[in-house]
């Protein structure tokens, strides 16, 4: 696939070099989440498909007032869900399980099927209930970039047809996610995603219905990239019967907005409480 880049656009969409520290925020994540593993503990690494990637990590509540899935960013080529343990802290101390999804990665498989690998490991949670010690009448669905369109693909998914009640379903948090591909269209990540004119659209939550008559708080950086926060507008303009206005973190960029929302006074964390 030819790809021809606009450099104006390419930049727009790169966090990577519009957040000069971005390597040693990566590294603080790593750090602050091995030390919620070993401290709070759970079932690591428990395989919802085949492949190596069909993973996610369960960190049950002893309270168990409900259950957070979070789907990790990386514009769907890169980090884990290891790299996001340190958000199931706060959750954790207001007796609320989490959940955190891996899923296989671009240029391996195309975004379509990242979007069946987090379906199936709900599906599997739903179906695992008493084993990981969660329950399931409660979740909220919480992403991070790449993340946030994946949770917004997930409510505009039909769970009839995997026999999964709408009602579990309470809320979603989506924070600095893309909701129309197609300017990625003439970026670099293109060389991953493969996204073309017609696959673009289809995977656009703007040009598609939400399922789920959820809340969605949408959450952005204002120190994001331009591009950042008119993906950020997009959704509450074509989701108006599900989304509340438009959250914004002044002082956060693509990064630190993940911190800011998994600090327990904060008020992105605050807000997604109502969902329990």
């Amino acid at each position: 696939m030819t790809i021809n880049i606009n450099p104006t656009l390419d930049a727009l969409y790169n966090n990577r070099a519009a957040v000069s520290d971005h390597e040693a925020i990566f590294v603080r994540w790593r750090a602050q989440s091995a030390t919620t593993r070993k401290h709070h503990g759970g079932e690591f690494n428990l395989a919802y498909g085949s492949h190596p990637l069909q993973t996610l990590d369960i960190f049950p509540a002893k309270q168990n007032r409900g259950l957070v899935i979070f789907i990790h960013g990386g514009y769907w080529r890169s980090l884990d869900k290891d790299d996001f343990s340190f958000y199931a802290a706060p959750y954790l101390a207001q007796g609320i399980s989490v959940a955190s999804i891996n899923y296989r990665l671009c240029p391996e498989v195309k975004i379509d099927a990242i979007v069946e690998d987090c379906c199936g490991a709900i599906a599997w949670l739903s179906g695992n209930v008493s084993r990981c010690n969660i329950r399931f009448d409660r979740n909220v669905l919480i992403g991070h970039s790449a993340g946030a369109h994946l949770v917004a693909m997930l409510c505009a998914t039909d769970w009839s047809t995997r026999n999964i009640e709408a009602s579990n379903f309470r809320g979603g948090v989506l924070i600095s996610g893309l909701y129309d591909l197609s300017p990625l269209l003439e970026t670099s990540v293109n060389t991953d995603t493969q996204l073309t004119n017609k696959t673009a659209k289809a995977l656009s939550p703007i040009h598609l219905q939400p399922k789920l008559a959820l809340p969605l708080d949408v959450w952005v950086g204002g120190s994001e990239t331009s591009e950042f926060i008119r993906q950020s507008q997009l959704l509450p303009e074509t989701w108006q019967t599900n989304c509340t206005p438009l959250q914004i973190i002044r002082a956060a960029n693509h990064f630190t907005i993940v911190d800011e929302c998994a600090k327990s006074n904060s008020t992105c964390f605050q807000r997604s409480l109502r969902f329990f």
